[in-house]
């Protein structure tokens, strides 16, 4: 899946905020979806529009349970899911009752190509009212307050088998449906797993079919495949340091199983979150490949300007720094959708013959450029991190590293999270704006880390970030990046790229002149300690090739 450009910002989701960026199930009348709260969320759509006039996009959190105790006639998605036969039913063949927020509620069936159909229609009549830009799906293991059904289960081999993997409850059916429970292509006992996927695939669908550009889908539920219609976050994670540490391998590992878009709950979701923790968190999520904060109803704020000055000028730099590499990023995701590549990298994958690489999980790459490593620990000011063989320059100043494969105890002060840019790589940025949509005008500028044989290589993948298949129909831009000692030299002009700015990494002498485009550039510095040379183009050079 290509994600949209937008989604690759940064998000804030909170259960229990009346208005955000993205919200919880606090929209929704009586927590049924598909509605909004007439009292509480009355100009829901005005502010939905008032959001996009300022180039953010809105989403919305959709559960699969469908309330089923309001009057005939009063809630089409009941009453037509009733009529269409779209929910899953008991071993007696009537619709299978669950619990979950709303109370008593049916559960769609996405094998059958009916309840596709009505996926759609339910979607598109609520965009219509208020025009949502992506759908969060949670709940979609599917989860259920009840053991089964409201009624319990049958006394069947499916519903007591015997053989029971060590699952809480010690039964299948708990916090779930019924095993026996009957659905389109075969019973619950088989599809089970698949129902997360399956709701996504729907999903993926509908937005397509309603919106006509590019979804977003986030999904709690997995299965492989997923990666093709959803992104996926790591669930309630604990607001603590050891979840800060295992968000890292959970990320890895779903990118190693095909689902690109990931991150955990930035902050932590459950339990309140400290300052400290935070803006270490932050730091780490602006490395994720989805970074979302968001945390539970009853839990102290966590939005970045809740904390001190010191914290919001690190959380805020951290951002910046994140959007500052989305083009970047987004180029890795075109490979991840073109070659199935992974966009968070462990760091084994790259260094394969390297034996301290594996068993690395504090540390990752994105792609096989950049090298991030965070601080993990309560009240650390540096951090010994791995530097595989090669050189390496610090992404902030130049600054160079000769590792031979070996720890380097690096400062990290509250306010730096440490990352390197790998010798032989060109990394494309653009001036940070307020939002994905104000960055994506900003002047290109690029980050050229030469190797000891004084040469670089870096991509650039670039579309208008939110149409369908561009891809496919060659509606986009690949720029290749060389540089080198060369003597001929093929320009290839690209209409809409800028070039504002170059920063060269290993220079190791200082250069006499500037060529940009056969003009002089006059403005260029040179670090004598770093070997970095930095080149202002402040006339702006179109991108050449």
């Amino acid at each position: 899946m290509m994600p949209p450009y937008w989604s690759l910002g940064f998000h804030l989701c909170r259960w229990g905020l009346p208005d955000v960026q993205w919200n919880d199930l606090d929209y929704a009348d009586k927590r049924r979806v598909f509605t909004f709260d007439p009292q509480r969320f009355v100009d829901l759509p005005d502010m939905v529009k008032e959001f996009h006039q300022k180039g953010m996009k809105y989403i919305l959190i959709l559960d699969p349970g469908i309330s089923s105790t309001s009057p005939p006639g009063t809630y089409p998605p009941f009453d037509e899911g009733q009529r269409r036969g779209v929910f899953i039913r008991n071993s007696t063949g009537q619709t299978l009752l669950g619990k979950v927020w709303p109370g008593p509620t049916a559960f769609p069936d996405f094998t059958n190509p009916e309840t596709q159909s009505w996926w759609e229609d339910c979607i598109r009549e609520f965009h219509s009212r208020v025009p949502l830009d992506g759908l969060w799906i949670d709940m979609n293991e599917p989860a259920s307050f009840v053991q089964g059904s409201v009624e319990g289960c049958p006394d069947s081999d499916l519903d007591s088998p015997p053989y029971v993997p060590p699952v809480i409850g010690g039964q299948l059916n708990t916090g779930t449906l019924c095993m026996s429970a009957q659905q389109n292509l075969s019973t619950h006992y088989n599809l089970h797993n698949l129902y997360g996927l399956t709701e996504a695939s729907a999903t993926h669908s509908a937005l397509v079919k309603v919106r006509g550009s590019r979804p977003f889908v986030l999904s709690r539920s997995s299965f492989p495949g997923i990666g093709r219609f959803s992104g996926v976050w790591t669930g309630d994670v604990r607001s603590d340091w050891e979840q800060l540490r295992y968000s890292i391998p959970a990320v890895l590992l779903f990118g190693l199983f095909g689902v690109p878009l990931v991150g955990a709950d930035v902050c932590g979701f459950g339990g309140d979150t400290t300052e400290e923790l935070c803006v270490r968190w932050t730091q780490l999520g602006a490395f994720y490949p989805f970074m979302r904060n968001h945390n539970d109803k009853p839990n102290a704020p966590q939005e970045p300007y809740v904390f001190g000055q010191e914290a919001q000028t690190a959380m805020r730099s951290a951002v910046m720094l994140r959007y500052s590499l989305l083009p970047f990023l987004y180029t890795l995701f075109y490979h991840a959708h073109t070659s199935a590549d992974t966009v968070a990298t462990p760091l084994f994958l790259q260094f394969p013959s390297d034996p301290n690489c594996q068993t690395i999980d504090r540390q990752f790459l994105w792609g096989s450029s950049l090298l991030v490593s965070p601080v993990l620990e309560q009240g650390a000011v540096e951090l010994a991190a791995y530097l595989p063989p090669g050189t390496w320059y610090s992404l902030h100043n130049g600054q160079p590293f000769y590792s031979k494969g070996q720890y380097l105890l690096l400062p990290a002060p509250l306010d730096t999270i440490n990352v390197h840019v790998r010798e032989g790589h060109i990394i494309p940025q653009q001036e940070p704006g307020l939002t994905t949509s104000a960055s994506r005008s900003n002047p290109f500028l690029l980050t050229v880390a030469l190797s000891a044989g004084g040469w670089a290589w870096g991509d650039l993948f670039w579309d208008d970030g939110d149409s369908l298949d561009t891809f496919q129909r060659g509606d986009y831009s690949y720029v290749i990046f060389i540089a080198g000692q060369v003597g001929d030299v093929e320009n290839g002009a690209l209409d809409g790229l800028v070039l504002g700015g170059l920063r060269v990494f290993g220079v190791p002498s200082p250069p006499r002149y500037v060529w940009a485009n056969g003009k002089k550039v006059w403005d260029f510095s040179y670090q004598t300690d770093t070997k970095v040379s930095c080149s202002c183009l402040r006339y702006l050079y179109r991108v050449q090739n």
